[in-house]
């Protein structure tokens, strides 16, 4: 084959579609951001970071990422976008040179109770099929393995028109679903202990029932007592076992009590719908009370906890059923799948195969898929849908994450560390917010938010590469190589806490005394025990106050004020001052301006187009009625006080004419975790990781508690406000409280004047004690991971 003569020595100009190479942001002014401007190089690794609430979720996250999600959905036809989520456009001139964005955030997975490890990711799917193919007996297509399928059959007559006629057919139908019957798919059943309902010495008439709500003669009581089915003066233990029945399980019957048409029902099934049917973390707390005193949940004792009825488990492949495969550590688990050999459905295994080895590549081995999903941690749920993008074959797209170092102890941050680098080496642009350096150590490139957090944070302080940011003088290049050093001489024990034999979850007898009244830290890799140890062993009883992991809820009407309720004092003063009731000074309640409900701004719905807040006309975007802001409270109306900083507000209720005690108590905790920066008024959809940890862990340190139990309190923490928290963690033992942190924060480990060290591995290679004793002690015997890494950690 001839080829033409090259004419131009010269190598060819470059492909205009190759000049694309950065993606441009002009302009951008989402939260606090302060019209910020930069250039993100394409297929590389860029790392943001910064103070936490310094506006680098804001950028990544409310701005890139939110204005790829938006044009995508804008290539979708009006019709499909009205089944789906509309997006505002980002506050921001010009977003250019943008890709599609896969968002890895720490969002926890769904806490429903049917949600597990192996539902969430594809893995259950792909198991139910393999055992509909292979299992001995076979019993039915993959919705038989299925715990969420319930079988169910039924006949009737259909009517239907054929050729003008009216046509009466007979149709039958089954349906065999995996589902067990008694438990309903759940794995565990609740019963209730009648002691705490009611007290069956005393008769209706006397307030036997003692359940909060059908107490004092109101109408709930009366339902009872006016029923007309037992006598009200007659104590309960000498009921008959009808009028027993009637009381307790009565089906729902129409009548008249009092004059009135209601609905009686007995008064479980009434309890269970009314109470039972909520999530435990949106009650009230004195519903939430009766519920954990008189609730009990018990393994299924019908499918023992597998969720699954007896033909699913009946039905094995080399003698193993689906309930055992989901139960086994996933890292044995994928020993199991690779050990079949089955031509019939190679592909389906080979995608299995690959799914579980994932888990193991991640770090994520030691779950099992029958883990509820709702007990991951923040970390864990985040690595769990990394999985799905791991072996994808997609290029050119822009990966965001979200501090993935979060619950990683520093021998699994290596290890995250080359995925994130794996991405990129696809050609692929990553984007990671993060705050450990040995993260960013690997990026090609960093952007650092400051100076500050809250309004003085929002611009670029720094962007190039780790050298530039080590010698740039930001607070995060000051802070960069920081080495907490290990303590010289550690705080002694004022007493100790026994743990004995304890066997939570993979912990395998584990005896333990933690010394009471000192700064104690619990380590170990991602899955050795940690806080199965702590939260399993130490009873939450009284006097211990638990800081877990879970996320602090709150819709755009919720705010610093409200979720600590810093908002009732403050209330109660303005009325008092003004003489008028407290709940003018709500913008929830009577206070609310009428024309936006108390909301600040009014949302006009623009169906598949993004829907449009303007600021309300009639309060300006105060949120309260005119009327209310006449009254003043020190020279300052209640939206004033809103508006006003954590700082600002500690000084303004600390003395003189608005001097209100409760309120400065809850706004100097505040100050104390570092959030002298937030307004009052700032609704908790706008702030950080970060700033939600410290501000539930600022809630907690108003109960009563001699024991502090901490669950990673640095988790979303900029170096620089590690030093913060270990001077609040000082104060707390200082004033004679004990305090237990599970943490991987090498700083917290230094600093700490006893640590007990879980492992060796994670799942059934963990849950042992592998050392307990002083960090010096830790550091010089090297003996475990964890001392390891802290020895290099602080240096020779």
């Amino acid at each position: 084959m001839s080829m033409a003569p090259r004419t131009d020595p010269q190598s060819p100009a470059p492909h205009v579609a190759d000049s694309h190479d950065l993606i441009r942001v002009h302009g951008a002014r989402e939260n606090n951001l302060k019209d910020v401007s930069i250039e993100i190089p394409k297929r590389r690794l860029t790392v943001f970071t910064g103070v936490s609430g310094s506006g680098k979720s804001s950028l990544v996250f409310d701005t890139i990422a939110a204005e790829s999600q938006r044009l995508i959905n804008e290539t979708y036809s009006a019709f499909v976008q009205g089944f789906m989520p509309t997006l505002a456009r980002p506050e921001v001139d010009v977003l250019d040179g943008l890709t599609t964005v896969i968002t890895v955030d720490q969002q926890r997975l769904g806490a429903d109770p049917r949600s597990t490890v192996g539902t969430a990711t594809d893995a259950n799917a792909m198991l139910r099929i393999l055992f509909s193919r292979l299992g001995k007996p076979h019993i039915g297509s993959p919705k038989a393995f299925s715990f969420n399928v319930a079988s169910i059959s039924g006949a009737g007559a259909v009517t239907m028109e054929r050729g003008g006629q009216t046509v009466k057919e007979r149709r039958s139908f089954s349906i065999t679903g995996g589902m067990c019957p008694r438990c309903e798919g759940r794995g565990s059943v609740s019963d209730l202990d009648l002691t705490q309902l009611y007290d069956d010495s005393k008769s209706l008439s006397e307030g036997a029932i003692t359940v909060p709500g059908y107490t004092g003669g109101g109408w709930n009581s009366r339902l009872y007592s006016e029923s007309g089915f037992f006598d009200p003066d007659k104590p309960i233990r000498k009921f008959t076992k009808k009028e027993l029945h009637d009381f307790l399980h009565r089906e729902p019957t129409r009548m008249k009590i009092a004059g009135i048409n209601m609905t009686y029902e007995g008064l479980i099934p009434r309890i269970q719908r009314s109470m039972l049917a909520k999530e435990r973390e949106g009650m009230q707390p004195h519903i939430r009370e009766f519920v954990d005193r008189a609730v009990t949940f018990t393994t299924c004792p019908e499918c023992d906890g597998t969720r699954l009825n007896e033909g699913a488990r009946s039905s094995k492949i080399k003698r193993i059923s689906i309930a055992d495969a989901c139960a086994m550590q996933i890292s044995d688990l994928a020993e199991w799948v690779r050990g079949l050999d089955e031509p019939s459905v190679a592909p389906l295994l080979t995608a299995l195969q690959q799914t579980l080895d994932s888990f193991v590549e991640i770090g994520l081995g030691y779950l099992s898929l029958d883990r509820p999903a709702g007990t991951l941690s923040g970390g864990e749920a985040q690595r769990v849908k990394m999985i799905r993008h791991l072996g994808s074959s997609l290029t050119d797209v822009t990966y965001v994450f979200d501090e993935p170092t979060i619950g990683l102890h520093p021998h699994d941050i290596q290890r995250m560390n080359d995925l994130l680098l794996r991405l990129r080496d696809k050609g692929n642009t990553v984007l990671v917010v993060e705050h450990k350096p040995e993260t960013i150590a690997i990026a090609d490139h960093v952007v650092d938010l400051g100076p500050g957090a809250g309004t003085a944070g929002g611009t670029v302080c720094f962007e190039g590469t780790v050298e530039g940011l080590r010698t740039g003088g930001t607070i995060t290049g000051r802070h960069f190589d920081d080495r907490a050093a290990v303590k010289e001489t550690v705080r002694k024990p004022t007493g100790t806490l026994e743990i004995r034999g304890a066997r939570t979850h993979n912990l395998q007898g584990v005896d333990v005394d933690i010394p009471l009244g000192v700064l104690a830290v619990v380590t170990g890799v991602a899955g050795s025990g940690k806080s199965s140890l702590v939260h399993g062993s130490i009873p939450a009883g009284e006097g211990v106050v638990s800081v877990d992991q879970a996320a602090i809820r709150g819709s755009r009407r919720s705010n610093p004020a409200t979720y600590t309720g810093l908002l009732d004092p403050i209330r109660k003063a303005f009325a008092k001052v003004n003489g008028v009731k407290p709940a003018l000074f709500s913008a929830n309640s009577e206070g609310a301006c009428p024309t936006c409900n108390g909301a600040g701004v009014i949302y006009t719905d623009l169906a598949m187009m993004a829907g449009v807040a303007t600021t309300c006309e009639e309060c300006e975007g105060k949120r309260f009625q005119a009327s209310v802001l006449d009254y003043h409270l020190g020279g300052r109306d209640i939206s004033e006080v809103l508006a006003m900083s954590v700082t600002e507000a500690e000084e303004f209720f600390g003395a003189g004419e608005a001097a209100t005690p409760a309120a400065h108590r809850i706004l100097t905790r505040l100050a104390d975790v570092g959030l002298g920066y937030l307004t009052l008024g700032q609704p908790l959809t706008t702030l950080s990781g970060g700033e939600r940890q410290r501000l539930k862990l600022a809630t907690h340190m108003a109960e009563k508690g001699g024991v502090y139990v901490l669950d990673e309190p640095t988790a979303g923490l900029h170096l620089a406000d590690v030093e913060q928290l270990l001077g609040l963690l000082d104060r707390l033992v200082d004033a004679g409280k004990s305090v237990i942190v599970v943490e991987h924060h090498q700083a917290v480990m230094a600093h700490a004047d006893w640590i007990i060290d879980l492992g060796p591995g994670a799942g059934h290679d963990g849950g042992r004690l592998v050392f307990e004793g002083t960090p010096a002690d830790l550091v010089e015997s090297r003996s475990t991971l964890t001392g390891k890494h802290l020895a290099t950690y602080v240096g020779p």
